[in-house]
C-alpha cells in the first residue's frame, strides 16, 4: 500500500498471544490441573497460573508440580503430558480479548504489518493463531523454537524485525508481562504493557513499559 503508515511512526506490531491477544488463562489452567489430579498432586486456582505462565510450557510445569517433585526426569514426563493434555482442550474456553478483533481490523486497514510473538511452543501458537484469529493476515507467527532462545531474549523479536525489512525502533511490541517488556526493551523496540491480560501495572512499568494501555483500543492512539 503506497499509504501505508503515513501517520504512524511504527510500521509494524508484535503481539504476544496469551494474555494479550487471547484470553487463554482457562485452557491452560485446566490442562494443568488435569495432569496434576491425575498425578495425585494438589491443584492451583486461576489467579496462580496467571504469574505460572509466560515463560513457555517448561517453566509453567516446574512452577505447578510441588517442589519435591521437580526433578529434571519429573519435568521432563509431566511437560510431555501437559503438551498432550494442552492439545485436546486449547480451543475449549480461549477466545480473544474484548476489542481485539476491532484493533486487528484497524490495524490491517492502516496497512500495518502485524506478527506474534509467544513462548508458548512453536506448533501450538501457529495452530492457535490459524484457528481463532483466522480473519487476520500476520505476517509472521513465532512461537518458543528450540533453534532460538525464548523471551525475554530478543533474538525472536528481532528476526521478526529482520523478516519485516524494518528497524527495531519501527516495531511496536505489545504485550502483558514484564517478559514482554523485557523483550522489547532489549530488541530496542517499543514496549507497550496490556493491563487486561495476566499481570499488573507494576511488573510492567518495572520492566520497561513506555505506556500501559487499559484495552486494546488505546493502541491505536498511540499509533
Amino acid at each position: 500500500m503506497e499509504s501505508k503508515n503515513v501517520m504512524s511512526k511504527f510500521k509494524a506490531v508484535i503481539f504476544d498471544l496469551d494474555g494479550t491477544l487471547l484470553d487463554s488463562i482457562e485452557d491452560l489452567a485446566d490442562s494443568m490441573n488435569a495432569v496434576l489430579t491425575e498425578a495425585g498432586y494438589p491443584v492451583h486456582d486461576l489467579q496462580s497460573y496467571k504469574y505460572f505462565v509466560g515463560n513457555g510450557m517448561k517453566n509453567l510445569v516446574i512452577n505447578a508440580l510441588p517442589s519435591e517433585h521437580r526433578n529434571e526426569d519429573t519435568i521432563k514426563i509431566y511437560t510431555q503430558k501437559m503438551k498432550e493434555e494442552y492439545a485436546k482442550r486449547w480451543n475449549v474456553k480461549t477466545r480473544p480479548y474484548e476489542g481485539i478483533p476491532e484493533l486487528l481490523d484497524a490495524l490491517e486497514t492502516m496497512g500495518m504489518d502485524m506478527a506474534v510473538l509467544s513462548n508458548k511452543p512453536d506448533n501450538f501458537t501457529k495452530i492457535i493463531v490459524e484457528e481463532l484469529l483466522p480473519k487476520w493476515k500476520f505476517s509472521v507467527v513465532f512461537g518458543e523454537r528450540t533453534s532460538v532462545p525464548r523471551k525475554p531474549d530478543p533474538t525472536g523479536a528481532l528476526e521478526i524485525a529482520h523478516i519485516l525489512n524494518l528497524k527495531p525502533h519501527e516495531v511496536l511490541y505489545l504485550g502483558d508481562t514484564g517478559t514482554d517488556m523485557k523483550t522489547a526493551v532489549s530488541a530496542g523496540m517499543y514496549a507497550v504493557g496490556a493491563l487486561w491480560g495476566f499481570r499488573e501495572k507494576d511488573e510492567l512499568l518495572e520492566n520497561g513499559a513506555k505506556v500501559i494501555i487499559q484495552n486494546p483500543l488505546e493502541l491505536l492512539n498511540i499509533l
